[in-house]
């Protein structure tokens, strides 16, 4: 290989520009072209120790579908990305690569890393674009059945993982869409729901079945799952999808949403198309957003679709410590949303009709670090001021909902609700039953969740070939 292919510098992916796209629930970067996928896989090294490996938490072979690339097969790249990966043109999109898998590799040293993610993504589509996807070969049949609750992330990782090795696999999907999170919570500018269909269909043609408005804990406990219903394992993928709020006045005001509230009306159930689809949601002139993390910028830049004239950030904390991920802030800013740092709200204000109108907030600074590592936001004293707002959006994180694990005898929560778990192996206190996800960590990314899933499926595998 070229010395001069491995010194280029990473190939940019070409985006809808923000004055279009501010007002569009269109994708926003468009992929690489053939070309520009094959200049960029070229600049990786071939390292004999690949760090890019060591930080991916599905463990994909990464050295060896950039390979592919580089000599233009695309669509055996893609399989090898799905050996390990049963959602690549998913976790393209929304992985963080630049703090897993990009963050290993040697370039990045001395200048920028391949783009992994990109090339990831790339390969993916270039296979289902050109009609190019093959079935994987699958074990024979072993007789058994598993029950995976949830069609998350790592809903649908065990659920791919384990119909490969023989195994019968049903997901029990709460919601009338399949794919969770991926489905309700992501925007379609970031995460289009065509690609999500097209992931979860490439598993349902492997052989998992899927049983939609299938609320476990509420038509059926886990217990009639094992008992009843003669499933041999469950994994539990439900997510952590119980909304936070903030403790101060006026928190019942008209005008005031959760962010998964307000996402899944506008994701899953199509308010942005309203009145075609018959969700309504409120639009909002005046917008805040309340936190910093993905789902904050989600919402943020979903409002300003919506039409807003003005959106805010509002965050108690400085920059540096925004969750976040780089690409998701820089495009919000560059989308025209604002961000108010360091400030935290004290009393929501409404009209005479319980209307929200405005916020009272209180100017902050930072203190030593607290229990999270995070350096602690202290009030500052008579920096009182107000801010017009007529939709606000609560965007500080989200719990576990009780329903499954309240009524599922012997499975152990931790006192913040999320369902006790090895997380080497998935194992729940519960015998045949394991968990993963949100629901055990809290809120976390979805390569994380596939992570966990992946974990899971080894170890119900075993459970099923050679028990406990």
């Amino acid at each position: 290989m070229k010395n001069e292919d491995k010194k280029s510098s990473r190939q940019h992916m070409p985006e809808q520009l923000p004055e279009l796209r501010v007002r569009n629930f269109e994708e926003v970067p468009y992929g690489y072209s053939p070309e520009a996928a094959v200049k960029e896989a070229k600049r990786c090294l071939n390292c004999k120790k690949p760090g890019c490996m060591s930080g991916c938490p599905v463990q994909v072979n990464i050295p060896k579908f950039l390979s592919l690339i580089a000599k233009g097969d695309f669509a055996a790249a893609a399989r090898t990305v799905k050996e390990k990966n049963a959602l690549p043109a998913v976790t393209g999109r929304v992985c963080p690569q630049e703090i897993q898998c990009e963050s290993g590799c040697i370039l990045g040293k001395k200048g920028d890393p391949v783009a992994i993610g990109n090339l990831e993504r790339f390969c993916a589509d270039y296979e289902r674009d050109n009609n190019l996807i093959e079935l994987p070969e699958k074990a024979s049949s072993t007789g058994k059945r598993v029950a995976v609750v949830g069609s998350g992330p790592s809903g649908l990782t065990v659920a791919g993982d384990l119909v490969r090795l023989g195994h019968d696999v049903v997901i029990f999907e709460a919601l009338h869409k399949p794919g969770g999170v991926l489905f309700y919570g992501i925007p379609e500018f970031r995460l289009p729901k065509s690609i999500v269909e097209a992931e979860i269909d490439f598993l349902f043609r492997m052989g998992v079945e899927i049983e939609l408005d299938s609320v476990i804990g509420n038509i059926r406990t886990v217990n009639e799952l094992l008992t009843r219903d003669g499933f041999d394992a469950v994994f539990i993928g439900v997510g952590a999808g119980l909304p936070a709020f903030i403790s101060v006045p006026g928190m019942n005001l008209s005008g005031i949403y959760s962010a998964n509230e307000y996402l899944t009306r506008a994701n899953l159930m199509k308010a942005y198309m309203f009145p075609e689809y018959d969700t309504p949601i409120v639009r909002g002139k005046n917008v805040a957003v309340f936190g910093a993390g993905n789902v904050a910028m989600d919402s943020a830049r979903t409002a300003m679709r919506l039409g807003a004239d003005r959106v805010r950030i509002v965050y108690r904390r400085s920059r540096d410590e925004m969750p976040a991920r780089f690409a998701e802030t820089h495009h919000a800013e560059e989308e025209g949303v604002e961000f108010f740092l360091l400030t935290a709200p004290t009393r929501f204000l409404g009209d005479e009709k319980a209307r929200l109108t405005g916020i009272e907030c209180l100017r902050m600074k930072l203190g030593e670090p607290d229990e999270s590592g995070r350096r602690r936001p202290l009030p500052v004293e008579g920096s009182e001021f107000k801010m017009e707002c007529d939709l606000a959006i609560i965007a500080v994180g989200a719990g576990a909902n009780p329903l499954l694990p309240g009524s599922t005898e012997d499975l152990k929560t931790n006192k913040w609700g999320y369902i006790v778990a090895d997380l080497q192996t998935g194992k729940t206190t519960k015998r045949g039953v394991w968990a993963g996800g949100d629901i055990v960590t809290g809120q976390a990314t979805v390569i994380l969740a596939m992570g966990a899933g992946r974990k899971a499926s080894d170890s119900i595998h075993h459970y099923l070939t050679w028990g406990w």
